[in-house]
C-alpha cells in the first residue's frame, strides 16, 4: 500500500473520529435547545466562520453556487440537521448511525428515477438486504418514532448526493458552503422562531464546538479523496460506526442488543467496497495450503 493511500486512509478514519464527537456533542445538549433553533444557529455561525474565506475569492466565484439546484440541497441539509438532532438525542449513538448509513442505500433507486440510471444486479442486491438490516434495527418493540427521524436524515443526505452531480464541477467548494449555509437561514428561521426559547452559554458553546466539528470534517474529508480514487479508501468511511458503538458504550452506557448488531451489520456490510467472493475464494485456496503444511 502506497505512502498516499496510507495518508488518505488515517485522514479518512480521522475525519469520522471528528465526525463522531460532534454526534456525542449533539448527544449531550440532549434536545434541550429546540430543533429548528439548533439548526438555525449552527447554520448562521457556520455562516460566519465561511465568510472571511468567501470574500477572499475572487468576485465572479462568489457568485457561484446561487442556483436552484443548491437552494434545494440547502434545504435538504435543513430537514437532514434537524432529524439528526431528533435521531441522536432520543435513540442510542450506534442505531442512529447505522438508519444514517441508509443513505447511500437510498442513492440507488433514487439515481434510477432521478438519473435514469441503470444498476448492476450486485447492487440491487445490497439494498434489499440494507433494508432488510433497517427493518432488524427498527423491529416494531424496539420501535421509537425517533426512527422515522433517521430515515427522514438518510433521506435528505441521499437527495442531497444526488444533486451534488448536478453542480458545476468548477465550482469553487468555499463558495458552495457558503451558499449553502446562507440558503438554510430563512426557513430555518421562520420554523425556529414559534418554539424559540432562552438558550445557556453552554448550549451555545456546544453548538459552536459542533459546528468547528462539522467543518474540520468537511476538511479532512476533501483531503483524504483530493488524490485517490473514491473505492481504494472508501472502506475507512465505515470506521465512524465503530467509533459511535464504542462512544456510545463508554458514555452513555448504550450497550447494543444482538439484533441491533445484526441488523447493524446488513445494513454496513453489503455496502463495503470490498469484494467478498474474492475473499472467499483467496480464503479457499489458502486452507488446502495450510493443510498440506501442517
Amino acid at each position: 500500500m502506497s505512502n498516499t493511500i496510507t495518508r488518505s486512509i488515517l485522514l479518512l478514519i480521522l475525519a469520522n473520529l471528528v465526525a463522531s464527537f460532534s454526534d456525542v456533542s449533539l448527544k449531550i445538549l440532549n434536545g434541550e435547545v429546540p430543533t429548528f433553533q439548533y439548526v438555525f444557529i449552527r447554520q448562521f455561525i457556520g455562516t460566519l466562520i465561511l465568510l472571511p474565506f468567501w470574500l477572499r475569492l475572487p468576485k465572479e466565484q462568489r457568485q457561484q453556487g446561487r442556483c436552484k439546484v443548491a437552494f434545494t440541497r440547502a434545504q435538504l441539509i435543513l430537514l437532514g440537521s434537524a432529524c439528526a438532532m431528533i435521531t441522536i438525542t432520543y435513540i442510542p449513538l450506534a442505531t442512529a448511525n447505522a438508519i444514517f448509513y441508509v443513505g447511500p442505500i437510498l442513492m440507488l433507486p433514487l439515481s434510477v428515477f432521478l438519473l435514469g440510471e441503470k444498476p448492476a444486479m450486485k447492487q440491487i442486491i445490497a439494498t434489499i438486504i440494507g433494508f432488510i438490516g433497517v427493518l432488524v434495527v427498527l423491529r416494531p418493540e424496539q420501535f421509537h418514532w425517533a426512527g422515522i427521524a433517521g430515515l427522514g436524515c438518510a433521506l435528505s443526505m441521499g437527495l442531497g448526493n444526488i444533486l451534488i452531480r448536478r453542480l458545476p464541477s468548477n465550482q469553487p467548494l468555499v463558495s458552495t458552503l457558503f451558499w449553502t449555509n446562507v440558503m438554510t437561514l430563512p426557513l430555518a428561521l421562520i420554523l425556529a422562531i414559534p418554539g424559540w426559547s432562552a438558550i445557556s452559554w453552554t448550549h451555545l458553546g456546544w453548538i459552536v464546538i459542533i459546528n468547528l466539528l462539522v467543518l474540520a470534517w468537511h476538511a479532512l474529508v476533501v483531503m483524504a479523496y483530493k488524490k485517490v480514487e473514491a473505492n481504494r479508501i472508501a472502506l475507512a468511511e465505515y470506521s465512524g460506526l465503530v467509533f459511535v458503538t464504542w462512544f456510545g458504550i463508554m458514555w452513555f452506557d448504550e450497550i447494543p442488543d444482538m439484533l441491533t448488531a445484526i441488523g447493524i451489520l446488513l445494513i454496513v456490510v453489503p455496502m463495503m467496497p470490498v469484494k467478498w467472493s474474492k475473499l472467499f475464494r483467496i480464503k479457499q485456496k489458502a486452507e488446502p495450503v495450510a493443510a498440506e503444511n501442517s
